[in-house]
């Protein structure tokens, strides 16, 4: 069992993850979107913490929101902990919240220790799903500099453009570059984060360190045929949407399988128009994720499926598009980093196993102005993004403790 105290602050955590799980749009489940009021309302939770604690807390131009444990020297370099505090609809509650949550937790842990010689700042992203503007790592990407202006025209489901919500939110769209990090003053961006998937658990482990994040190429496929009525239309005579979108997800799948470890081609939601039972398709349209550590495997993967799909096309007389709409290219975490990390693992007892991420993170993002690492906990049956979502409060403990000693690494190293 790990130290009495650090259980102890391992409640805490988990504790403050219910608290923030409270803060959402559904009734019966967790979402928060970014430029909601739930989304203040879990900055304003993060501040109350932050200030509670003595520590220095703001929120940024683009709605991050912040806490400090300050080195002596105001000049001194920072070394940034975070994740992000969004949510898909009906999330579990450890998904980002966990590694923001265990930020705050060290914050308090060294402010009753020696001053450190660096800034120690924990970030709550605003939005890495990407669930109200269907655009992801939004918190993120303006602290690398990588905020596209475009952004702000962008609609949620019921019209209101992102630049509009930021003004309900009370900020200013025009000073976005303000939230922006300067490399040189950043030593480096951990980010704690429950895995996600299996592996650890199969393994029999609490803790991996991460290797690498895979790139992801998402598109909206629409696939066209020509509706018609059901019991008229003969079969031979038809342009059917649908049975050609089955077949494309069909093809889809098959090249993900062909791929290596890691590489992955996913549909994720299927639109099928006019919707009706007796009415033949006359358009599907599709989500498509391909995700590879490798970016230029993932490319070839999607060159397959679009000349696959020119065929299917032709031989079904129907038109498929694609709109390639987000690319994420792969990230390598940073060797000094992860050796950081996989020292500090193995100092607390425990073993340090590699492994990729096929999700993305924040972390990503902030690769282009500093070096990243990332520490993943145990997902209990390898379940995300839903309410089943769990965590062991013992993995919790052994994360904390090995974020410390890190911390002390850096110290020592700086």
């Amino acid at each position: 069992m790990r130290d009495v105290k650090h259980r102890a602050i391992a409640e805490t955590i988990l504790d403050r993850c219910d608290t923030l799980a409270a803060i959402s749009e559904l009734p019966d489940g967790i979402l928060r979107q970014y430029l909601t009021d739930e989304h203040r309302r879990a900055n304003q939770q993060m501040a109350d913490w932050f200030a509670s604690a003595g520590l220095q807390t703001w929120q940024d131009a683009v709605g991050n929101q912040w806490g400090r444990l300050p080195a002596a020297d105001e000049d001194a370099p920072r070394l940034i902990i975070g994740s992000h505090l969004d949510t898909v609809p009906y999330a579990g509650a450890y998904d980002g919240i966990l590694g923001v949550l265990l930020g705050l937790s060290l914050l308090e842990y060294f402010r009753e220790q020696p001053a450190l010689p660096f800034h120690l700042d924990v970030v709550g992203f605003a939005d890495e799903e990407g669930s109200r503007f269907g655009t992801t790592l939004i918190g993120s990407q303006a602290l690398a500099d990588q905020f596209q202006p475009a952004w702000l025209d962008i609609p949620d489901r019921n019209g209101v453009r992102m630049g509009e919500a930021m003004q309900q939110f009370g900020l200013d769209p025009a000073l976005v570059r303000e939230a922006r990090l300067d490399p040189e003053s950043v030593l480096a961006y951990w980010e704690a984060h429950i895995e996600q998937g299996p592996v650890l658990e199969a393994q029999g482990l609490s803790l991996g360190i991460v290797t690498g994040i895979a790139g992801a190429k998402r598109a909206r496929v629409q696939v066209r045929g020509q509706a018609g009525h059901a019991g008229t239309t003969p079969m031979r005579l038809r342009r059917d949407a649908l049975a050609g979108a089955a077949d494309l997800i069909g093809v889809i799948e098959r090249i993900g399988q062909q791929g290596v470890s890691g590489d992955v081609a996913t549909v994720g939601d299927v639109a099928v128009r006019p919707g009706a039972a007796n009415v033949i398709s006359g358009q599907c349209d599709l989500q498509l994720d391909v995700r590879s550590l490798d970016d230029a495997r993932r490319d070839a993967m999607i060159e397959k499926i679009e000349q696959q799909a020119e065929t299917l096309a032709r031989s079904r007389r129907l038109s498929i598009e694609f709109d390639w709409y987000h690319h994420a290219p792969a990230v390598l975490c940073d060797d000094t980093v992860r050796e950081r990390l996989t020292r500090a693992v193995e100092l607390t007892g425990t073993i340090a196993f590699p492994l990729p991420s096929g999700a993305g993170h924040d972390a990503m993002a902030v690769a282009s102005v500093a070096p990243v690492g990332m520490l993943f906990m145990r997902s209990p049956g390898g379940i995300s993004h839903h309410p089943d979502e769990s965590v062991i409060d013992e993995d919790v403990a052994r994360a904390f403790e090995v974020l410390i000693e890190a911390v002390h690494q850096q110290a020592q190293r700086s």
